[in-house]
């Protein structure tokens, strides 16, 4: 049964004084009643509440609790998780920011990238619209050729209409091609202004340290000290 008052520490103290009792705990706590409690074990009444532990010497050793409830556990874990969430979040963003700066030490190569992202989508859509003329050549042909037949649709042949509807579809093709590429020049426009943004500080950021290393550097002038 727990011990009140302060004496009960020192009646503990007193009855330990063996290399046994020297490894032994003694809990003490003030319940909600505003009494202290001291106990060889933790204290149930003061679950709600931290409680001490303290050497056989009478000195803390550590404060343990208060213990919490289910839903106070719960609610505990859920906050820790989150911190760690933030917490990696934040290393993993300091990371790219990292990785962001080492690729472009600079505006200028900043720039260049961007600049060679676009040529290569404007590439691709010269490319469509060259297919697009190869594809309408081919269809005047292929009008040229269905003349012959003109007085008697039913007698084109089924590899001419094939051709046709064969045509029909590589150009259609050719044309959402080339729309995909123009929203994909936004997308890189979308990209690099993104990038840009945060670059901007973070180059900021590497002058503010560079001309605070320069200034540790430099030796400060001294009155009537010769240049």
């Amino acid at each position: 049964m727990p011990l009140t008052r302060g004496t009960a520490l020192g009646v503990l103290l007193a009855g330990c004084l063996g290399p046994a009792c020297a490894q032994e705990g003694i809990y003490t706590c003030i319940n909600a009643k505003g009494q202290r409690i001291t106990a060889d074990r933790p204290i149930a009444e003061c679950l709600d509440r931290e409680q001490k532990e303290l050497t056989s010497t009478g000195s803390v050793k550590r404060k343990i609790g208060p213990s919490l409830t289910a839903e106070e556990r719960a609610a505990q874990e859920e906050r820790l998780q989150k911190e760690a969430e933030e917490r990696n979040r934040l290393a993993e963003e300091k990371k790219r920011d990292r990785a962001l700066l080492a690729r472009y030490p600079m505006r200028a190569t900043h720039d260049r990238e961007r600049a060679n992202a676009l040529k290569a989508v404007d590439e691709a859509m010269q490319s469509a619209r060259k297919r697009i003329a190869e594809l309408q050549d081919q269809r005047q042909k292929l009008q040229a050729e269905t003349e012959f037949y003109k007085g008697d649709a039913a007698k084109t042949p089924a590899r001419l209409k094939r051709q046709f509807e064969e045509n029909e579809q590589h150009t259609a093709a050719q044309k959402r091609f080339i729309a995909n590429q123009q929203e994909e020049v936004a997308r890189v426009n979308d990209r690099f202004d993104h990038e840009l943004a945060k670059l901007q500080g973070l180059w900021e950021q590497q002058r503010q340290l560079q001309s605070a290393a320069a200034a540790v550097r430099t030796p400060a002038s001294r009155p009537g000290a010769t240049p």
